[in-house]
């Protein structure tokens, strides 16, 4: 089958150019979620272009990364506050303390047993928290590592980049933690995610590359065509290909199974592309720091 592909890229304002869209997710209502960092709001966008908000307290939380809960709700750290809050899809807002001083959670991701799992950068460790508001944390086996995104595996473990450490790790349900280091010196590790093919996918903003490492511990990179990309995040799409932000180059750039890459420019130039999500109607949205959502629809055969 045909692999190329067209992309159409359209930009819709969410917020001045202030307020920081940072992570994106796809909530159970069909909308589109997303937090605004240095405003301390979440977002919420329908795919036809619906805009709402609703404000945190305080508005320096720093809301970054989030995801949707087991629950129905969307979970989301605040990296500034050192907590865990939660956003119901009509609005209503919880906001859990965590117990580590200055934790800095970033990354947050559904697990398999029902709770939500989230990284806490400062403090090294990664956490665990019910829907009812339960912590715990686990301490990683490297100092300053700077844990960051965090994913689900088919494995039913949570895979997370050590930023720091030039590492992925693994967290079973239990506790155990297992770290693989990466090839590539200072390679960066930050956005993480489940592919198709049994195999966890990230990107190396160090390096300018994307990685996959199987359940097993093997580890394959692919080097971007511009390695000063500073590639953020990523994403898996239904057809099996993976979507990341070059938060660097302005782009938003895609590979598939068998390494292959293409990239697509956007419209608005030093947009900063951060978070990136796939659409429930077969898009791909990105969100924009200076203040949109970019939506990707490719529109060639895959």
């Amino acid at each position: 089958m045909p692999r190329d592909l067209t992309v159409s890229i359209e930009e819709l304002p969410v917020s001045g150019p202030d307020a920081g869209p940072y992570g994106i997710t796809t909530g159970p209502d069909g909308a589109l979620w997303f937090t605004m960092v240095h405003h301390g709001r979440i977002g919420r966008m329908t795919p036809g272009g619906e805009l709402s908000s609703h404000q945190l307290d305080p508005a320096s939380c720093g809301p970054t990364v989030i995801t949707t809960g087991p629950d129905g709700a969307l979970w989301f750290t605040e990296y500034q506050s050192h907590r865990i809050g939660r956003i119901t899809t009509t609005g209503e807002i919880r906001s859990f303390p965590l117990p580590a001083p200055d934790a800095g959670p970033f990354g947050i991701a559904a697990g398999a047993d029902g709770a939500l799992w989230f990284t806490e950068t400062g403090a090294g460790r990664i956490g665990r928290i019910t829907t009812e508001g339960a912590v715990t944390e686990f301490s990683l086996p490297v100092t300053g590592a700077f844990p960051s995104a965090i994913a689900a595996g088919p494995d039913d473990g949570l895979w997370f980049t050590m930023n720091q450490a030039n590492a992925i790790g693994r967290i079973g349900l239990g506790g155990d933690v297992a770290v693989h280091p990466l090839p590539t010196a200072d390679a960066a590790p930050v956005g993480i995610t489940g592919g198709s093919d049994g195999a966890m996918w990230f990107v190396e903003i160090g390096a300018g590359q994307i990685g996959r490492i199987e359940p097993g511990g093997r580890i394959d990179e692919f080097p971007l065509p511009d390695r000063a990309a500073r590639p953020h995040a990523i994403v898996a799409d239904p057809h099996g290909d993976h979507w990341f932000t070059e938060w660097g180059a302005n782009r938003i750039g895609r590979i598939t199974p068998d390494g292959r890459i293409d990239e697509h420019e956007l419209p608005t130039p030093a947009s900063e592309p951060h978070g990136i999500a796939a659409g429930p109607d077969g898009t791909l949205w990105a969100a924009l720091e200076t203040g949109a959502l970019a939506r990707l629809t490719p529109s060639a055969p895959r």
